[in-house]
């Protein structure tokens, strides 16, 4: 084995070595190498054909957007990552990888009785436009240039731009050279990728010419994310870092999402107000004969 200066990094025979190095980050309390149920808890279940369930991150938005768009009977379950809902028995049934979202089409199946687990967010969103034949276009040169920028979004953007946040939001503090590597790194890769979508909507209203798809319901929240969200405890927003802002054709195209109602109700879905808080402030509202 090579000699290496005490100044080198060279990594120990075995990773449980670093472990201890992870710790104090927001979410080393559900950190673990190993896989599977934790707790035994089975899923909550509501009347609707269809069972979502999220939480309000940018993965989690995706289905939630594409259920509203869709105008869809169903019903939302809020999983509380930082409680370890997803390591429930329940959930991992439904998600093996325990990761947010996952949904169950309970009459999905081709005798209508079968239900169908949907795991992964863009697998969602897929099985949901092929069995709607909506949002998914049905020429093959635009459907595979949707598909195209989903993989993009699955492979590229989502993560890289996840890797940016924990390391500008929630790696432990005292890594400081850590923190600067990684927000370094990763944050030259979410500003890169931001370029690709600027260049590529210069000339396009939607992500797939002028047609509205699940490309841009995917690639969306993690972009709205770098706009509202990442924000550093010192006040320091990801949209600030990164000069979101030059970005003007993605911003425009941002802009042009957003005003959508679906997106707006879907944004909020699986949030602390609540699994779909626009109806169940309609249901805190006093009846008519209640306020006589």
């Amino acid at each position: 084995m090579a000699a290496t200066s005490s100044t080198e990094w060279a990594p120990p025979e075995s990773i449980q070595v670093l472990y201890k190095a992870t710790a104090n980050n927001k979410f080393s309390s559900i950190n673990s190498p190993t896989a599977g149920a934790r707790t035994e808890k089975p899923l909550p279940s509501g009347n609707a054909p269809f069972q979502l369930y999220s939480l309000a991150t940018p993965n989690g938005h995706k289905p939630a957007i594409l259920l509203e768009e869709l105008g869809l009977d169903y019903d939302a379950h809020i999983v509380d990552i930082m409680k370890g809902d997803q390591f429930t028995s329940g959930f991992v049934e439904i998600n093996p990888n325990s990761k947010i979202p996952a949904a169950l089409d309970k009459a999905g199946g081709a005798d209508g009785k079968t239900p169908i687990r949907l795991f992964e967010s863009a697998s969602i969103l897929l099985y949901l436009a092929e069995k709607y034949h909506r949002f998914l276009p049905a020429q093959p040169e635009k459907k595979v240039e949707v598909i195209n920028w989903l993989f993009w979004q699955i492979g590229g953007q989502g993560p890289q731009t996840g890797n940016f946040g924990h390391f500008m939001v929630y790696a432990p503090d005292d890594k400081k050279e850590a923190r600067d590597y990684g927000v370094g790194r990763y944050g030259m890769e979410v500003q890169r990728l931001c370029s690709v979508l600027d260049l590529h909507l210069k000339d396009r209203t939607y992500m797939v010419g002028e047609e509205y798809t699940i490309a841009d319901i995917a690639i969306f929240p993690w972009v709205h994310q770098l706009r509202v969200g990442y924000i550093h405890k010192s006040g320091v927003s990801a949209k600030q870092f990164l000069e979101v802002d030059k970005y003007t054709h993605l911003n425009a195209w941002a802009d042009r999402i957003l005003e959508r109602p679906a997106v707006k109700r879907g944004l909020t879905v699986c949030s602390r107000d609540g699994a779909k808080p626009w109806l169940e402030k309609k249901e805190t509202v006093p009846s008519v004969k209640a306020r006589l």
